[in-house]
């Protein structure tokens, strides 16, 4: 499978304001895909504009043609299986079938704790693990079967309708961010991707080759949890979102860094590449002319 380059377009603009003008500005580049993440706010972003996911992709999904689009990704901290379903299935729609779901357990941010009452204590990892692990096989019947009863340990349906489905069937795909066990047990079983940031304790001080060694044991994982349920890993897509990593924006610094770059990512099986695009003065920032350069010229040199 040839490599695919993807951007992220985070939700910090007013629509009239240049929002609408990137996302028809990835499409005309040629990227993928262009996600967007499903936050209630992000870190350094959090005192600035940050719009929802579902309406901006949705108003991306009418303003486009041709680009996938999706969220990098969604979370059960302040998502019900249920009511998300529900407006997958209208983007689903909307986009005329460009939907992915990237998916994750979630972190520590703002969205563990914006609605929290104060005296109440965000969950641990074994709890987003658990509600993690429950989340995702129900928004896969939700997203295949017209009507869906469940009870469980954390989420409930009680004839959940969800007529007529998704416009891709028997359902749009799943990537599923994962890097635990448990996680990358879900993506071999119910993803049609994976998704890896690299390993987050190497950021303030690893190296690229350690990162990269890291990665590579992270797929390695991802391959015995497919052999595990006889699943071929070769049929999952491996998303690489940039930036996590000891590299940090380096690689969108000029044309050639990039290419060295994601050839020595291709080299571990990836088959998917995501950068964002540049935001001024945040950590993001990136040159425009370079990243549309990367976006033109990257994929011809890489293949």
């Amino acid at each position: 499978m040839s490599l695919r380059l993807s951007t992220v377009i985070l939700p910090v603009r007013r629509w009239h304001e240049g929002g609408r003008d990137q996302w028809l500005r990835a499409e005309e580049l040629g990227f993928h895909a262009a996600y967007t993440y499903d936050h209630l706010a992000w870190r350094s972003f959090r005192d600035g504009p940050w719009f929802g996911a579902v309406p901006t992709l949705t108003a991306a999904a009418a303003a486009t043609e041709r680009i996938r689009l999706g969220t990098l990704v969604t979370s059960p901290n302040f998502r019900h299986p249920v009511t998300l379903a529900k407006e997958l299935i209208a983007l689903d729609d909307i986009s005329g079938g460009r939907i992915t779901l990237g998916i994750g357990a979630g972190g520590n941010g703002f969205d563990a704790t914006t609605l929290l009452k104060e005296d109440q204590e965000p969950w641990t990892p074994r709890e987003r693990a658990d509600r993690f692990g429950e989340f995702v096989p129900l928004l896969d019947r939700l997203l295949t079967e017209d009507s869906v009863t469940y009870e469980g340990a954390f989420y409930s349906a009680t004839e959940a309708r969800n007529i007529p489905g998704c416009v891709q069937r028997p359902r749009l795909p799943f990537a599923v961010a994962a890097t635990g066990p448990r996680g990358l047990r879900l993506a071999a079983r119910h993803g049609q991707a994976w998704v890896t940031t690299g390993d987050p304790k190497l950021f303030e001080a690893g190296t690229s080759e350690q990162s990269r060694e890291a990665i590579r044991g992270q797929i390695d994982k991802l391959d015995k949890a497919c052999a595990d349920i006889g699943r071929d890993m070769a049929e999952l897509d491996k998303v690489f979102l940039t930036g996590f990593t000891p590299d940090r924006n380096r690689p969108l610094e000029s044309l050639d860094a990039f290419v060295d770059f994601a050839g020595r990512h291709a080299e571990l099986g990836f088959t998917e590449i995501v950068v964002h695009a540049p935001i001024p003065d945040s950590v993001f920032a990136a040159d425009q002319a370079v990243f549309e350069q990367i976006a033109t010229e990257a994929l011809a040199q890489l293949r």
